[in-house]
């Protein structure tokens, strides 16, 4: 297996597998297959771009399929920038078990981990999903809090639980430029 960050030619089987998640786990997104299927290929593709503050990993086989895809995507605002969130973590049932998932949050990690200024990495996930919740916490994720009645599925109500990732770099970055700020407040002023 192999990750790499998809772009917008890899639209059709990051579709493909989107809405294959979205049928076999409806209980596990916000969105719908319903409203998914009903998108133009092109909303997939500008979704598949690149950019600074966003991107969109793949895992494959041995064979070359897409089998795996998670994303990441930063906060604009200037006083949330030190955070960005999971998205859209997904992997193909002919694919579990084979530590798939695993790689491409640890990739998903890395790549995040060098923007700079970059401190925590966050998620949700369904109370009720024991396997993701062993993934994340294997991984130095710790939940933060739950939202009851987070969302409402088939006439029942699902939890979500709050995760959190603080990231080393960007903690010890955030840490020196607290301590250049009071050095500074500190010196005195001479006339």
């Amino acid at each position: 297996m192999y990750i790499r960050m998809l772009n917008p030619a890899d639209a059709e089987p990051y579709r493909a597998l989107r809405l294959q998640a979205l049928q076999l786990h409806p209980e596990a997104f916000l969105s719908s297959y319903e409203e998914e299927k009903e998108l133009p290929l092109e909303v997939t593709r500008s979704r598949l771009e690149p950019a600074e503050d966003r991107f969109t990993l793949g895992g494959y086989t041995e064979q070359g399929e897409l089998a795996g895809v998670v994303t990441f995507i930063r906060e604009s605002r200037e006083k949330l920038r030190h955070k960005g969130s999971v998205f859209a973590m997904y992997v193909s049932p002919a694919a579990r078990r084979r530590k798939l998932g695993h790689s491409l949050m640890r990739e998903l990690i890395t790549h995040a981990g060098q923007m700079p200024g970059l401190v925590t990495v966050n998620l949700t996930v369904f109370s009720d999903n024991q396997p993701a919740k062993r993934l994340y916490a294997a991984l130095g994720f710790t939940c933060y809090g739950t939202e009851r009645k987070a969302v409402k599925l088939d006439g029942r109500y699902l939890d979500e639980d709050l995760m959190t990732l603080e990231l080393g770099s960007g903690q010890q970055e955030e840490e020196q430029e607290q301590d250049r700020d009071r050095h500074q407040k500190a010196r005195p002023v001479i006339n």
